[in-house]
């Protein structure tokens, strides 16, 4: 009995520790989640993308750059990149925006713009990663408000 509770305390430890990562959202119709919320929070991540370029640019130009602050706001618009691919992909992607037959002529062209415009969104999130250029988030910004038209259908609040 003895050797059966450490083995037991020893699994959940185990279970612990190799447990994967949750995430907040579950990706099933839970309804709590909504879509205006995920293109404010798209925007607000851009908004930081933005802000961090500013920053490491600006820091670049110092006679003593300071590489640690550098390094943090660089990481902060690689994370803030992430967070709005995640959103694509996990929320839109693989939930929000359904297939359509293509005899459904209309929805299935809707189907189609949809999803080019998240690829695009997905492809700027990865060049805002690569740059420092704000043009990106220029863009980028020009594609969600294309999105939230399409998706939404109505014209975009001009955030």
């Amino acid at each position: 009995m003895k050797y059966l509770s450490s083995l037991v305390a020893f699994v959940v430890v185990v279970c612990a520790v190799v447990a994967p990562r949750v995430e907040a959202h579950c990706q099933i119709p839970c309804g709590i989640y909504g879509d205006a919320t995920r293109f404010e929070l798209m925007r607000e991540h851009v908004t930081t993308i933005e802000k961090s370029m500013t920053e490491v640019v600006r820091l670049g130009k110092l006679k003593q750059p300071n590489d640690n602050q550098v390094v943090r706001w660089v990481s902060n618009k690689e994370s803030h990149a992430d967070a709005l691919a995640e959103i694509v992909t996990s929320y839109f992607m693989a939930q929000r925006v359904k297939p359509v037959a293509a005899t459904a002529t209309a929805a299935h062209k809707k189907y189609v713009t949809e999803l080019s415009l998240l690829h695009r969104l997905l492809v700027l999130s990865m060049k805002s990663k690569q740059t420092t250029d704000v043009a990106v988030c220029a863009e980028l910004r020009t594609a969600i408000d294309s999105f939230e038209v399409s998706y939404m259908g109505k014209a975009s609040h001009g955030h």
